[in-house]
């Protein structure tokens, strides 16, 4: 099974409407032993940071075309908690409430990232930017630039 990373990064800057877009970054090595690199980035939209988050995600794993191994480093923790905690398997069990019956925000998302996941081996990191720690800042870098651009980069298919 190859090994993926996926750097992800929801961006709410530089907009003067309001948050922004996505980054993602899948980084792996082919069968030749060459690094790769494929940027994804949706323009600016006018939704919520966690809901770009999430698309960023989803992102990265709706563009491999086979199953893999992927380490996925993500700044938001509701993300990664939601995964590492289990809070997902407790929203199903609940009919997707949280707390006293508070619906789950993004349930669309949601259920298309258990989707996008299910034929994967993801292992969720979250990642602090700028803490000095290799993969905290290689992802900050990454996929904050990603988000920052103005354009949709369009997707031309990922070779694994």
């Amino acid at each position: 099974m190859m090994q993926v990373r996926i750097y992800t990064d929801g961006a709410a800057r530089g907009n003067p409407d309001g948050p922004g877009g996505y980054g993602t970054v899948l980084e792996y090595i082919d069968s030749k032993g060459m690094l790769h690199t494929k940027e994804l980035s949706q323009g600016y939209r006018r939704t919520t940071n966690n809901r770009m988050e999430l698309m960023a995600v989803i992102a990265g794993l709706e563009a491999l075309n086979r199953p893999c191994m992927v380490d996925l480093y993500s700044d938001s923790k509701y993300v990664v908690d939601a995964f590492n905690q289990h809070w997902i398997d407790g929203w199903i069990k609940k009919g997707w409430k949280r707390g006293k019956n508070e619906p789950v925000k993004n349930i669309d998302l949601w259920k298309r990232l258990l989707k996008a996941k299910e034929p994967h081996q993801v292992t969720f990191h979250w990642v602090k930017g700028h803490d000095g720690h290799l993969q905290n800042e290689r992802c900050d870098t990454l996929a904050t630039s990603a988000a920052d651009g103005q354009e949709l980069l369009e997707d031309q298919g990922i070779i694994l």
